[in-house]
């Protein structure tokens, strides 16, 4: 019964969002406020919908409800409850119905937080949004219901993925979404734009800080994947530049991009067309990756679906929403003029560069990930572009991001001094410099990529700590740091944001130039050398976990004598899924992971071992949480989630 209640709840939602696709709009071409009115309490109804439908399929999940399709093919009942309840979205139909359920809630977020939006902005806002909401609610009844019964019900499932058995896999896809689907918001404020033909410094306003929560959502979510990918694969690597990955980066990168051009249309109403151009790419480049995650045209380790009636489905949602918009942004464009004057040397045009390396750089990944796909339709031959491909097209524009973000952030609107900006970050690039040199001396034998990178996250980190210092006036040191912490919290969130940038490309370029990778057979009781470190094979056995049987070995790693760590690398065997998956085991460390990985057992009786050393591993994550963090603190600032000093409409006035 419960079952059947999701399924019709997920029916009615789609009715709902067709009422608030279309009345709203009506209204507010109509000047009808009354119709107006109905988007509000239709998004709140429809989240309500959504919401009940998602709770029915978790009830099916944790109570092993074998009549359902989804439920057979990703459960058992000897899965722990996490996994149980991370089994509902680590599927195809499943993470679908939590895609529209989160599209709902920025939805309803905007009812009930956008009581400042002018009346017809708000109602067209939330009609482009339940128009998406029709679109995958129609896609997920026909071709992915996750409510299909079985006429004959299995007594067990076939279990989930191993590989997605895990707690980091388990948060990964929730904050991905959280910020795949927020960029949607974005998308609907400027396809709402540019019906009503205007877009001015309040729209910049209220665009904002829906897109810097999509875009902490994205930070988040991509660092619960790489650190996942990190421990669980057991490569010992961060990053493969997988399509799937690719697909959450581009919209990443797009949306940091859009970030700093909508502050330039909120100060200085400019760059208006270009911002409106982001908005759309950002959330199209979300579709891609929703496209390239279900259509099975891209092979990938994270893809949910293989289907290429599903892909066709997603494809025209794709030509529908970014052809439409795209086409509306042609007819439209003429009509968002630019105001603001600003010459060479000023922070619009650092932030116009800022704008350019981004996205550039995701048109690069772009080009890299969809290019195997092109060959093969094209060409009739089998590519692949791998690691080398993006790490050569893709770092420059780091790098010229990473050079110019200091002294850009700190240039003064429309007409800066850029010699007092430079001046200003001289001791900045002066501790970079030295560090850089420093370690450069101490390493032999080695690549440059080590003191390069150190040099430019050091340059990052201590321009964003300059520009900070700099808003504290020419007073004595004690007023000054008296007047720092009274900064308002959006200073903070962007020294946080831009000096964990700088903190992740120093451990970006560490776990590349400075690993340490060793391979080898190993025997029992057998010891070999792994930089500093000696590692003892003591014993390897057998172990029962609870829906799996493990090989574990148990290695000592010791340094000049003395125990630093046990480790327990295992390799498991999973019955039901009949999969293995490996597990590494490591020493965290503040300046380097010990990374051990047990191997497949030899005909001369010993084991495999993969052994590494990570340099600054953890600041990579790190740096990313330091993003997020300074996301959050920028969000938390009033001025940015409000349209403080913005031009008031009053209610049922139309906004044109």
């Amino acid at each position: 019964m419960i079952v059947e209640l999701g399924h019709f709840a997920l029916i009615l939602a789609l009715m709902v969002a067709l009422v608030q696709a279309t009345l709203p709009l009506w209204g507010a071409q109509r000047g009808d406020a009354r119709l107006m009115a109905l988007a509000g309490p239709a998004a709140g109804l429809q989240l309500v919908l959504i919401g009940g439908s998602f709770g029915a399929l978790t009830w099916a999940f944790v109570v092993s409800d074998f009549s359902l399709a989804v439920v057979v093919s990703n459960s058992h009942t000897l899965k722990p409850m996490l996994y149980k309840v991370a089994g509902v979205w680590g599927n195809h139909e499943g993470s679908l119905l939590l895609w529209v359920l989160i599209l709902a809630i920025y939805g309803a977020a905007v009812a009930w937080f956008g009581g400042n939006l002018p009346l017809r902005l708000k109602a067209r806002v939330l009609s482009v949004q339940a128009m998406i909401g029709v679109a995958f609610l129609l896609f997920l009844l026909i071709t992915s219901n996750p409510f299909w019964r079985l006429e004959l019900p299995p007594l067990n499932g076939e279990d989930m993925n191993p590989l997605l058995q895990d707690p980091g896999l388990a948060f990964h896809p929730p904050f991905l979404y959280l910020g795949y689907v927020g960029l949607s918001m974005a998308f609907s404020f400027a396809v709402a734009a540019l019906i009503e033909g205007r877009v001015d410094a309040a729209w910049g306003r209220w665009v904002r800080p829906w897109t810097l929560a999509a875009w902490i959502f994205l930070t988040i979510g991509i660092a619960l994947g790489s650190w996942w990918a990190y421990y669980e694969l057991g490569w010992g690597g961060f990053w493969f530049w997988d399509p799937v990955e690719n697909a959450s980066f581009m919209p990443w990168l797009l949306a940091g991009a859009l970030l700093h051009s909508a502050i330039v249309v909120e100060k200085r109403e400019s760059l208006k067309a270009w911002t409106i151009l982001l908005a759309i790419l950002a959330f199209g480049f979300s579709l891609i990756g929703t496209f390239i995650v279900r259509s099975g045209v891209i092979t990938s380790v994270h893809a949910f679906a293989n289907d290429p009636e599903r892909g066709v489905f997603i494809l025209m949602i794709l030509a529908v929403f970014i052809g439409g918009a795209l086409t509306l942004f042609a007819l439209r464009a003429g009509k968002m003029e630019a105001r603001g004057v600003f010459s060479l040397a000023s922070r619009e045009t650092a932030l116009i560069a800022n704008n350019i390396l981004l996205s550039v750089a995701a048109f690069v990944v772009f080009i890299g990930t969809i290019w195997p796909l092109v060959g093969s339709m094209l060409l009739g031959r089998d590519l692949s572009v791998g690691e080398p491909f993006f790490n050569a097209a893709f770092t420059p524009f780091i790098v010229g991001l990473a050079l110019i973000l200091p002294p850009g952030a700190m240039l003064a609107w429309k007409r800066g001094d850029l010699r007092r900006s430079l001046r200003a970050v001289i001791p900045a690039l002066v501790l970079a410099l030295a560090l850089g040199a420093l370690a450069f001396a101490m390493q032999s034998g080695r690549s440059a990529l080590g003191p390069i990178g150190l040099m430019l996250g050091v340059w990052v980190i201590a321009g964003a700590l300059t520009d900070v210092w700099g808003k504290t006036g020419r007073e004595g040191f004690s007023a000054r740091l008296s007047r720092l912490a009274r900064l308002p919290r959006a200073d903070w969130g962007k020294l946080s944001a831009h000096a964990g940038l700088g903190v992740t490309i120093i451990a970006v370029a560490a776990m590349n130039a400075w690993k340490v990778e060793d391979i080898r057979v190993v025997q029992l009781g057998e010891s070999f050398p792994l930089g500093p470190y000696e590692v003892l094979l003591r014993d390897v056995r057998e172990v029962q976990g609870p829906n799996y049987t493990s090989t574990m070995g148990e290695m000592v790693v010791t340094k000049a004598g003395a125990e630093v760590a046990v480790l327990y690398p295992e390799k498991r065997y999973y019955p039901v899924a009949a999969m293995p998956t490996t597990e590494a085991a490591i020493d965290f460390g503040l300046m380097r992971d010990l990374y051990l990985v047990l191997g497949d057992p030899q005909k001369d009786g010993g084991w495999a071992v993969r052994s590494y050393i990570e340099p600054l591993a953890n600041w990579l994550w790190g740096g990313a949480l330091m993003m997020a963090i300074g996301g959050m603190l920028s969000l938390s600032d009033r001025r940015y989630r409000v349209a403080a000093g913005a031009r008031k409409v009053p209610a049922g006035v139309p906004a044109e």
